[in-house]
């Protein structure tokens, strides 16, 4: 982009997401961690008829590096797609032919919310609700427990987990029915201590710029929902004239609230992790298009007004708990210092092979150096040593380690996988952490330094 002169300084591309909820990075399908070197079924996603051992794998499943190859494999597939359409943006992009850029924004109650179906049939959604195959997970990050997919039969729940569950809220008959076919695990729509544990209310949001129309939607749409919100947008766009040309209808999100997922009552019926997570019931989805279509006057080009507001979610910022523990103390090991290096790197690499320090560290909590960094390679260069690599790099990876939770005590491993395109020369690792003080709590900056070595 620095090279493109059509680009206006500063450019960002956006990786945006749209109908993903039931797609997946893990590619070469879901398979059994447990030995048997079988596939996890396709109804359920068990193995032995249990989710904990249904694992998906990345393209680079192989290389046990929790999943940081088949991650960058995976970003490296979309950068190229995306590489490929700008490329050929001047003959296969649609110009925007119509100056008008509208948005509007609205919030809307879904717990019992009833609209009219284009058949003329009124129905309702119902106030937010977890199924047991939410418990499940997906191969993704499966569950625990005995819960797995495609469960569909309240009459056939475990009693353990019945009674878990009507301990924490049992639903109504009314919220039962309106749920159904999805056996309600937690009805967390109805909870509301400490405060509301899902969203009843959600944001209605669309923008229009020309002919291209923007849905933002709550929850994570699969991918045929998705296609039924857009051709429904695109149709209604296209009866009401909205537009002087074809509407080009996308999807993004989640978006402003999350509201979970967002199933066609299709899926929603068989189950699987995302229909137990389509909080609303079977009916959302035609909300959702509801919603988007009557009020789509507001992106009509001589629209002056705006929906009302509607009623406006609660207010959490000044009350939301935090249950994750923060740092006690650190310390260095005896007869140690923050940042002494542990493990020093080898005097000399071939390009291509991964260079690996460790040093005494502390937590990374006490400093999370947005603005800065953890690791740094440095490259002796006309007798100065040069930064040329930090967090930002793909290839440099820093992980801590914690040692001893009484004493405090932890270290960090910094690795650098050299790239094929770094340049001979002199390099070391250089550690930036803080450590919180036993008692006083101070946070003190600190240093630690690698032994030189050649890249050859």
């Amino acid at each position: 982009m620095a090279t493109d002169k059509s680009a206006a300084p500063g450019f960002v591309a956006a990786f945006s997401q749209s109908s993903v909820g039931d797609t997946t990075p893990n590619v070469l399908g879901a398979w059994c961690d447990d030995s048997s070197g079988q596939m996890c079924t396709l109804e359920k996603s068990t193995c032995s008829g249990t989710s904990e051992a249904c694992h998906g794998r990345g393209p680079e499943f192989q290389k046990l590096d929790l999943g940081v190859s088949s991650c960058y494999e995976i970003g490296r597939r979309v950068f190229a797609a995306a590489k490929s359409l700008y490329d050929t943006f001047d003959t296969v992009a649609t110009p925007v032919q119509d100056p008008s850029v509208k948005a509007y924004h609205t919030f809307n109650d879904m717990s019992y919310f009833k609209f009219t179906l284009p058949n003329g049939t009124t129905v309702q959604t119902c106030p937010a609700a977890l199924g047991y195959s939410f418990a499940a997970g997906t191969s993704d990050g499966p569950g625990a427990f005995d819960f797995t997919q495609s469960d569909n039969n309240t009459n056939a729940q475990n009693p353990v987990w019945v009674i878990v569950s009507s301990v924490i809220k049992a639903p109504s008959a009314e919220q039962v029915a309106c749920q159904s076919p999805k056996p309600v695990l937690l009805d967390v729509g109805e909870l509301s201590v400490p405060y509301a544990w899902s969203p009843n209310i959600v944001d209605v949001q669309s923008l229009r710029v020309g002919q291209f129309i923007m849905i933002i939607s709550p929850s994570e749409a699969t991918t045929m929902s998705g296609r039924r919100w857009k051709s429904a947008v695109a149709a209604a766009a296209t009866n009401a004239s909205l537009t002087t040309t074809t509407p080009k209808v996308v999807l993004g999100g989640p978006a402003n609230t999350y509201a979970h997922y967002l199933t066609t009552q299709e899926e929603y019926g068989i189950q699987r992790y995302e229909g137990a997570s389509t909080l609303y019931g079977e009916n959302e989805l035609d909300a959702y298009i509801y919603l988007s279509t009557s009020n789509l006057q507001y992106l009509a080009a001589t629209s002056t007004t705006q929906p009302l507001v509607g009623p406006l979610p609660p207010d959490n910022r000044a009350n939301s708990l935090d249950l994750i523990a923060g740092v006690v103390y650190d310390n260095p090991p005896f007869f140690k210092s923050f940042g002494d290096v542990l493990s020093q790197p080898s005097e000399s690499y071939s390009i291509g092979a991964v260079v690996n320090a460790s040093f005494v560290g502390a937590n990374p909590r006490n400093n999370l150096r947005l603005e800065g960094t953890f690791s740094v390679v440095e490259m002796l260069q006309n007798g100065n040593w040069t930064q040329v690599r930090d967090d930002s790099d793909w290839f440099l990876e820093y992980t801590w380690y914690r040692d001893d939770s009484l004493l405090g005590s932890s270290h960090v491993v910094i690795s650098w996988e050299t790239e094929s395109y770094a340049l001979p020369g002199i390099y070391r690792i250089r550690y930036y952490g803080d450590s919180k003080a036993p008692v006083t709590g101070t946070i003190t900056a600190f240093e630690g330094v690698s032994g030189n070595f050649t890249l050859a």
